[in-house]
C-alpha cells in the first residue's frame, strides 16, 4: 500500500483531537487531510510543489493542527488565502494578488499565518509618517501603501504581523504631535532666544520642501515663536521628547546674568533719574535707538514732547503784548510779550523698550543685558547735575526836565478905547484872572512862579490892570530797576512785577423804553509792570547765549480817567545776545532829548530891545530821557557756588534791613521793631567766590548828546 492510502485509512474523525506525524509527504496530500480534519475547503496551486514534515508529540485539536500546517507553509514560501470559504494555497509573492479578506481597524477573527488586507486610518499622525517606521516590518512580498486623501494606511500582511502593526500605530497616531505649548520667559527675550533655540533643535531640517522617500514630513518639524507681549516662546513640536528637549534647553538658557544683580525682575530694569527729567529722557533715547535701528518712524511718536521754538526762541505777538486771552471776570491772567518756548507735554509716552514714570521721574527699560549696559552709559552722561544760570538784569532810566516861563500882560481903559495885552502862555492869563477877582473868587489861584500884579479900585471894586510872571522850574527822576533770575541751563525763566490792570474791552445795555437796565461791560486784564524772561544757554568755551525778552510797561496816568481806556506806556527788548560768563553787557536803550519852546508878543512893541519885554510873553522846555538796560549772567555750577551765591544775596539784604530798623524811643517802645531775617548758621562758612551784586557796581551811563542848537 502507498503512503497516500495509508494516510486515508488512518485519517481521523472530524472535530477529533490528532496527532500529526507526516514526514516528507506532499504538501498537496497534507493539504487533504487538513482539510477532513478542519472540515475546510483547501485548494492546492499547482506551483505549489514539494514535501513537508509536519509532527506533534501528543494529540492536538484540529484548530491547532491547522495552524501548525499554515506555518510550515510560510517557512516553506507558501501561505494560504481565504476567499469566500475557500482555502487558497498559493506562493506568498502571489498572495497579495488574490481576493483574500479586507478589513477595517483590528481583525482579531482572522487565522495568525493568513494573509490579509487591513486599512488603518489614523487621527492626528501623517500617514507619510509612518510608512517609513512600519515598511520594514511588512515582509518583503507583501505591501503597505497610504492614502493622503482621508490620511490612512492600506496595509497586506499576514494578520498576526497586522495586528502588532495595529499597535504599534495605535501608539504613534496621538494628539502629542499637534499640541502647543505656551513658555513663558522670566530673564531672556523671546526674539533672541527662538533663533537660538530653532538652531539647536533642528539643526538644518527647516527646510519647507516636500520631503522625499523615505524622509519624514517636513509639517511636523518642531516650531517655535516668539510672542513678545507676553515675552513667551509657543512652541509645537512631533512628540513629547522633543517637548521636553525644548523646555530643558529653555531651562539652561533662561538664566538672570551673574553680574546683573537684577532678581526676579529679569530684563526689566528701573533707573531712577537725579537731575534729567524722565518724560524728555525717554523720548531721546527712543529716538537714538530708532536711528541706530535705521527706522525713522519710532522718533515720531515722542517728537511732539520736545519743546520746539523759532530760530531765536521767540513767537510774534500783537502790540498789545498779551499772549492768551483771560475770562471776563478777571480771575486768570494774561501774561504779557512772547513765550520763550512754545507747549511742550509731560505726559508719558507708551510704546516701546523705554516708559517713563513721571510719579517717580524714573525709566523703566525692557532690554537684555548687553542693551541695557548701553542704554545706562548714555543715561549716565545725560543725566548729570546740570548747571545753572543767574541772570542779573539792570534797567536804569535818569530824566530831567527844565521849564522856563516870562511873560507881562496888561490892560486899561483910555478914554472909550479899551487897551491891553492878552497872552495864553502861561497857566492863567490877565482877562482870566481878572475876571475871577472881580466876581470875588476867593479861590482863585495863581499860575506856578512869581506873578506880580497891578490893581486899581473902582467903584470899591479892585479892577487887575497888569499882571508880570516869571517861572523857572527843574525836574530830576533816577528809576533803577533789578530783576534777578536763576534758572537751570537751556530752560524759560520768567519774572513779573507790576499790576493787573483791567481794560474795558466792550459795554451792553439793554433799554426798557424810557429806563435802561441790566447793563454790564466786558473787561480784559492785562499785566502792567516789569516783565523779564530769558533762556539762557552755556556754551563749552564758557559763554552764555540768552534769549531775552524785557519789558517796562505802566499806565499813563493823564489818561487813568479816559472813558476809552487808558493809554500803556510800552518799552520792550526782544534780542539774542552771547556773553562770557559774569561780564556784563548792554542789551539796548533811549537816548531822548525833547526841547519846546514859544513866544507870543505884539508886533512890533515886542521886539524893541529891553521895551519890548513888557509886550510880550515866552516859555520855554527841555526834557532829557536817558533809558539802559544792562545784563549779566553768572554761571552756577556746583551746589558750593549756588549756597555762596545765596548766602551773599541774604546777608545783603539782612544789612539794608538793619539799616532801616527804627532807633530806640522810650516812649514808643511798646511797639515792636521792625523783623529781621535770621542769621543763617552756614552763613560764615563761604568757599567759593562769588561777583558782587550788580547794583553795588559803579554803572554810569552814558553821557547825553548836547542837543541841537534851536534856530
Amino acid at each position: 500500500m502507498n503512503a497516500q492510502a495509508q494516510a486515508a485509512a488512518a485519517a481521523p474523525k472530524r472535530g477529533e483531537p490528532v496527532t500529526l506525524n507526516f514526514a516528507n509527504a506532499e504538501i498537496e496530500s497534507v493539504a487533504r487531510t487538513m482539510a477532513t480534519i478542519t472540515g475546510r475547503n483547501v485548494v492546492v496551486d499547482p506551483r505549489v510543489k514539494g514535501v513537508m514534515t509536519l509532527s506533534t508529540e501528543r494529540p492536538v485539536t484540529p484548530a491547532a493542527a491547522y495552524s501548525q500546517f499554515l506555518a510550515t507553509l510560510r517557512l516553506q514560501g507558501f501561505t494560504v488565502v481565504e476567499s469566500n470559504g475557500l482555502d487558497k494555497i498559493v506562493p506568498e509573492a502571489d498572495a497579495k494578488l488574490q481576493a483574500g479578506p479586507v478589513t477595517l481597524g483590528e481583525n482579531n477573527a482572522a487565522v495568525g499565518n493568513q494573509i490579509v488586507t487591513q486599512i488603518f486610518k489614523l487621527n492626528y499622525e501623517n500617514a507619510s509618517n509612518l510608512v517609513p517606521v512600519l515598511r520594514p516590518l511588512i515582509s518583503p512580498n507583501n505591501t503597505i501603501n497610504l492614502n493622503p486623501g482621508n490620511n490612512s494606511l492600506v496595509i497586506t500582511d499576514y494578520a498576526d504581523n497586522l495586528r502588532r502593526i495595529g499597535r504599534i500605530i495605535a501608539a504613534m497616531d496621538v494628539s502629542n504631535a499637534s499640541d502647543v505649548e505656551i513658555i513663558p520667559l522670566k530673564y531672556a527675550i523671546a526674539a533672541d532666544m527662538v533663533p537660538l533655540l530653532t538652531k539647536l533643535v533642528e539643526s538644518g531640517s527647516s527646510s519647507a520642501a516636500a520631503p522625499a522617500a523615505g524622509q519624514t514630513d517636513s509639517s511636523y518639524k518642531t516650531t517655535m515663536l516668539a510672542e513678545p507681549r507676553s515675552n513667551a516662546v509657543i512652541l509645537r513640536a512631533a512628540n513629547p521628547a522633543r517637548v521636553s528637549l525644548v523646555k530643558s534647553l529653555i531651562a539652561k538658557l533662561d538664566q538672570p546674568t551673574m553680574s546683573s544683580g537684577n532678581g526676579d525682575a529679569g530684563n526689566i530694569y528701573v533707573v531712577y533719574l537725579k537731575n534729567a527729567d524722565a518724560t524728555k529722557m525717554a523720548v531721546t533715547l527712543r529716538a537714538a535707538m530708532a536711528s541706530g535701528s535705521g527706522s525713522s518712524s519710532a522718533s515720531s511718536s515722542g517728537s511732539s514732547s520736545s519743546p520746539t521754538s523759532s530760530s531765536s526762541g521767540l513767537s510774534n505777538t500783537s502790540s498789545s503784548g498779551s499772549s492768551s486771552s483771560s475770562s471776563t471776570s478777571g480771575s486768570s491772567s494774561t501774561t504779557s510779550g512772547p513765550s520763550l518756548n512754545s507747549a511742550s507735554s509731560n505726559q508719558p509716552s507708551t510704546g516701546g523698550q523705554i516708559q517713563a514714570d513721571p510719579s517717580t521721574n524714573a525709566l523703566i527699560i525692557t532690554a537684555p543685558e548687553p542693551q541695557y549696559r548701553q542704554l545706562r552709559a548714555v543715561i549716565d552722561k545725560l543725566d548729570g547735575r546740570r548747571a545753572q544760570v543767574l541772570v542779573e538784569s539792570l534797567i536804569v532810566e535818569v530824566s530831567s526836565n527844565k521849564a522856563a516861563e516870562f511873560g507881562i500882560q496888561w490892560q486899561g481903559v483910555l478914554g472909550n478905547v479899551g487897551l491891553g495885552t492878552n497872552f495864553g502862555s502861561g497857566s492863567s492869563n490877565l482877562a482870566t484872572l481878572a475876571t475871577s477877582i472881580a466876581a470875588g473868587n476867593t479861590s482863585t489861584t495863581l499860575s506856578n512862579g512869581l506873578n506880580l500884579g497891578v490893581a486899581s479900585k473902582i467903584g470899591g471894586t479892585y479892577v487887575l490892570g497888569a499882571l508880570a510872571r516869571l517861572m523857572d522850574e527843574t525836574g530830576t527822576g533816577n528809576v533803577l530797576s533789578t530783576p534777578n533770575l536763576l534758572t537751570v541751563d537751556n530752560e524759560e525763566a520768567k519774572i513779573i512785577i507790576g499790576q493787573n490792570v483791567p481794560f474795558v474791552t466792550g459795554t451792553y445795555t439793554t433799554n426798557n423804553g424810557s429806563s435802561t437796565s441790566s447793563p454790564f461791560q466786558t473787561v480784559e486784564r492785562k499785566d502792567v509792570g516789569l516783565t523779564l524772561r530769558v533762556r539762557p544757554q552755556i556754551n563749552e568755551n564758557g559763554t552764555v547765549k540768552m534769549v531775552i525778552y524785557q519789558e517796562v510797561s505802566s499806565v499813563d496816568a493823564a489818561t487813568a480817567s479816559n472813558s476809552n481806556g487808558p493809554t500803556t506806556n510800552k518799552r520792550s527788548i526782544e534780542s539774542t545776545v552771547m556773553v562770557d560768563d559774569g561780564s556784563i553787557v548792554v542789551l539796548g536803550g533811549l537816548l531822548q532829548d525833547d526841547y519846546s519852546g514859544s513866544v507870543e508878543k505884539v508886533p512890533g512893541l515886542g521886539d524893541v530891545p529891553f521895551l519890548g519885554n513888557f509886550f510880550k510873553s515866552e516859555s520855554r522846555t527841555r526834557k532829557k530821557t536817558n533809558l539802559m538796560v544792562f545784563l549779566r549772567p553768572i554761571v552756577v555750577r556746583d551746589a558750593n557756588t549756588s549756597s555762596t551765591l545765596t548766602l551773599d544775596r541774604y546777608d545783603m539784604m539782612r544789612v539794608q534791613q538793619q539799616s532801616v530798623s527804627p532807633q530806640a524811643h522810650p516812649i514808643l517802645s511798646a511797639v515792636p521793631s521792625a523783623s529781621e531775617l535770621p542769621v543763617l548758621p552756614m552763613a560764615g562758612d563761604r568757599k567759593a567766590t562769588v561777583p558782587a551784586p550788580l547794583t553795588t557796581l559803579p554803572l554810569t551811563p552814558p553821557a547825553l548828546s548836547p542837543a541841537p542848537a534851536t534856530p
